[in-house]
This record gives C-alpha cells, sequence and structure tokens, in this order.
C-alpha cells in the first residue's frame, strides 16, 4: 500500500493523456526533422506512463528501452533529450561518459552521475513545496516583520510609547493595522530592525579535496556533520525592513518545507521518471589494444554496466535503486561503432536510432520553424534595444547554403554553424545596437552575401571566423 502511494507521488505528470504521436508533436515545436528519434523517445516516455498504471508485481519487470542515439554532432541528439525531459517533468542529468574512469584510477566514479541526478531532483522537489507554501511563508514572514516593528514602536514618529504592557488591546490592535498597510505600501523599507540571525564558521563545502570512488562515498555524510558542527550561535544585527524581510521570508520557508518528504519524493521521481543523457559514449567504446596513454575504456563500460543494469546507490539522502531510471546514450561514432561496446553494455541499449545529417532545407526550417528558432531570438535581442530586424526569405535562405558550403568543406557541426554564421553577419547590428541611427534594420540575401561572402570562398579565413 505504501509503495502504491509512493508511485502515485513519482508519477510522471501532465502526460497521462499524451500519446506518443502528440509528444512528438510538442518535440516539433523546438527540434526540426530527426522524426525517428522523436518517435522512440516519444514510446519509451509514454511507456513510463503506462508502466506506472500497472499492477506493483507487473511493474516491476517492466525496464526501461534505453536508447542509442547514433549521428554527428549538431543534428538535435541531446535537445531531444533536453526537452523530452521538460517535457515529463522529469529531473534530467547530462554527463560526457568521458569523465569517468576505471575504479583505481584518478578522476570521477560512474555513481556520481546518480548522485548528481539526485542533487536535481530534491532542487525541483523542494522548489515545487516552496511554491505551494508561498503565500502561508509571506503571511508568517510580515507577522514577524510587524511584530519586531510594534516592539519598537517608541521610536515611529507621533506615536509615543503609552501602551502599557498589553492593557490598551484595541490600541495595540489599530496601530499594528496601521503598520500594516506602511509596510504594504513600502513606505517601512528603509526603517531599522533588529533581527537574530545564524552564520556559520566556515563554508563545508570549502572541504572538499578529492574526486574519487572512496572520496565521494564520504564526502555527503562529512558534509552534514561538519555543517551541524560549525554551525554558529544566533546574534543580532540591525538591517532595513526590506532586508529583514528576504531574511525572514527564507526563514520561513525552510520551517514549512518538510525536507524528510523532499527527499523521499526526489528519490521516488528519480527511480520512477529520472532520465539520464550519456553522451560521447562511442569515446569510451572500442577493445583494449593493450597499448597507448588511454585508461581502460572497457573498465568504464563495465563500472557503467551495473547503474544501467540496475543497482543500489548509496546518495545523501538514502539508497536509491536505479532500475527504471531511462539512459540515453549517444555518439557520432565515427571512429568505433555501437558493435564496439561491451556485448553486456550493448543488450543494455535495445533500441539504436540514427540521426539523418542535416541538409540545406533542414537549415532552412531550424531558422523559422521552432519556438526558439535562431532568427526569433535575434530579433528579440535588439528589439530590446529598439531595433527591428527584419530577415527576408531569400536571406534565410542563402544563411542556409553559406552554413551547409562551410559544413561540407570544414568539420561538419551541423546546426551549430548556423550560430557562427549568424553571429558574424549581425556583428556591426549588434556592435552599434542603440546608437544605431536607423532602427528598421532589412537583412536581405544581397547583404548576407556581401558581409559573408569573401569569409566563405577563403577557406584559411573561415577557418578561423566561421
Amino acid at each position: 500500500m505504501q509503495e502504491n502511494s509512493r508511485r502515485e507521488k513519482g508519477r510522471v505528470r501532465g502526460l497521462d493523456e499524451m500519446s506518443p504521436r502528440e509528444i512528438v508533436e510538442q518535440l516539433d515545436r523546438y527540434v526540426v526533422g530527426q522524426q525517428a528519434a522523436k518517435k522512440a523517445v516519444a514510446i519509451a516516455l509514454r511507456n513510463r506512463v503506462r508502466r506506472q498504471k500497472l499492477d506493483e508485481e507487473m511493474a516491476q519487470e517492466v525496464a526501461p528501452k534505453n536508447i542509442i542515439m547514433i549521428g554527428p554532432t549538431g543534428v538535435g541528439k541531446t535537445e531531444i533529450a533536453r526537452r523530452l525531459a521538460r517535457l515529463a517533468n522529469s529531473p534530467f542529468l547530462k554527463v560526457e561518459a568521458t569523465k569517468f574512469t576505471e575504479v583505481g584510477y584518478v578522476g570521477r566514479d560512474v555513481e556520481s552521475m546518480v548522485r548528481d541526478l539526485v542533487e536535481i531532483a530534491v532542487d525541483m522537489v523542494r522548489e515545487e513545496k516552496i511554491n505551494e507554501i508561498e503565500e502561508k511563508a509571506e503571511q508568517n514572514a510580515e507577522e514577524r516583520l510587524l511584530d519586531m516593528l510594534l516592539a519598537s514602536i517608541q521610536n515611529v514618529p507621533g506615536e509615543e510609547s503609552r501602551l502599557e504592557s498589553g492593557k490598551d488591546l484595541t490600541r495595540i490592535e489599530f496601530i499594528r493595522e496601521k503598520l500594516r498597510k506602511q509596510l504594504r505600501a513600502g513606505k517601512l523599507d528603509q526603517r531599522i530592525v533588529e533581527l537574530e540571525v545564524r552564520e556559520h564558521a566556515m563554508n563545508p563545502v570549502s572541504l572538499q579535496f578529492f574526486e574519487g570512488s572512496s572520496i565521494e562515498e564520504i564526502q555527503f555524510n562529512m558534509r552534514d556533520l561538519i555543517s551541524g558542527m560549525m554551525e554558529g550561535k544566533a546574534k543580532k544585527r540591525r538591517m532595513p525592513v526590506v532586508e529583514a524581510a528576504d531574511y525572514i521570508m527564507q526563514e520561513e520557508e525552510q520551517k514549512l518545507v518538510d525536507m524528510e518528504q523532499v527527499a523521499r519524493i526526489a528519490l521516488d521521481r528519480v527511480e520512477q521518471s529520472g532520465i539520464i543523457f550519456l553522451d560521447e559514449i562511442d569515446k569510451i567504446a572500442g577493445r583494449e589494444s593493450g597499448h597507448g596513454p588511454d585508461v581502460s575504456r572497457e573498465g568504464v563500460q563495465r563500472d557503467i554496466l551495473p547503474i544501467v543494469e540496475g543497482t543500489s546507490v548509496n546518495t545523501r539522502y538514502g539508497m536509491l535503486r536505479t532500475d527504471h531510471i531511462l539512459f540515453i546514450a549517444a555518439g557520432a561514432f565515427h571512429v568505433s561503432k555501437p558493435t564496439d561496446l561491451i556485448p553486456e553494455l550493448q543488450g543494455r541499449f535495445p533500441i539504436r536510432v540514427e540521426m539523418n545529417p542535416l541538409n540545406e532545407s533542414d537549415f532552412i526550417r531550424i531558422l523559422k520553424e521552432p519556438q526558439n528558432a535562431l532568427i526569433k531570438q535575434y530579433m528579440a535581442l535588439l528589439g530590446t534595444e529598439g531595433l527591428k530586424l527584419r530577415f527576408t526569405a531569400d536571406a534565410i535562405r542563402e544563411i542556409a547554403r553559406l552554413a551547409c558550403m562551410v559544413n561540407e568543406s570544414m568539420e561538419n557541426i551541423g546546426a551549430r554553424r548556423l550560430h557562427t554564421i549568424v553571429e558574424a553577419l549581425l556583428e556591426d547590428v549588434s556592435f552599434e545596437g542603440r546608437q544605431r541611427k536607423v532602427k528598421h534594420v532589412e537583412i536581405s540575401a544581397e547583404y548576407v552575401r556581401r558581409k559573408l561572402g569573401d569569409i566563405v570562398q577563403d577557406k584559411d579565413l573561415s577557418r578561423y571566423i566561421l
């Protein structure tokens, strides 16, 4: 019964009624193309919702179908995973596989990715709880401030200390309401009040020296221990009301938020709906050659394997099972290939999606269609300084053509090339900003060719600028 209630709390919210097709439509708002990858992640996400509707015994048997995305840089691998996590309101962590080393070497151990994900989940849940109790915390903070102001009522102009130890309750209430109105109107913001504050003698985070497997396991225990030992005594400080209000508000939020409950919900949310995006997995693929400076790549794969298979990880908030965390791995696989991974790890990523390289028509769509399209971003940025930027259809096609040309002649970095092209194109306009006399700026194909044509043609120059 208790387990069922925990699953209810960790349920992916807002997705119960969304079909995989509708999830893909949401992803289409931000990522152009790559329908196969969108379809795969949409099914994986929907299967989570389906699993949470099963009875407990069957739900434990249904494992997530982890995904490997194969494709060059800049085609949307990371963006798909990031948007998916936001859509699901799930704890999401992006890590590079190259950060980890085999146990026994200097470097991060693989369990640290799970601990980092738990910290993200705790922050998410804490923020949600603070939003829930924000109104109550504001009321409590206001009452505490009024108590302080009433205690110093002899300093309020026109209100002499004629209050005699609670006898004149009507008058006290009248003055309290008067102060409340002044406080809400901001008339008392600069009034000085005395407040008890607690300060730490030193920051315990500064005692983190090492990043290794054994050290990491004890760090989160030592942090809480040292924090409690070094908490300073309460001391009185004088500060303006506006500053005291922020401090008291934080105190009230801490009182009203049950951190044990936050930790329980966060752990459950990670177990049931956590997503880890493991980037650059191709860099740890490949069988051992027996020579060279590489720290054992196959050893890192063996260390990652138990996390993906399902194991218990000790975090500062308690033990966590990784059986139902969704892992999305990605890599270019230029030199290696997915079959170079150890067989056990290959088996834990049953879904493989090949990402399509981007062409000129994709670039045109990327510039125009997404909700956060690059052109829309620049129009909004320069609009803050009164400039009205307009791109003609020919200009957008020319930008896409030049981006494709540079990608073909140099390293193919996908859609990221558009950032370098557009930044170089608008450099002069951005530099002038509000000082520009002509506020309406039209970017035409001729303007694009004039600004960038010579740079694109000169391969040596474009290598450094674009």
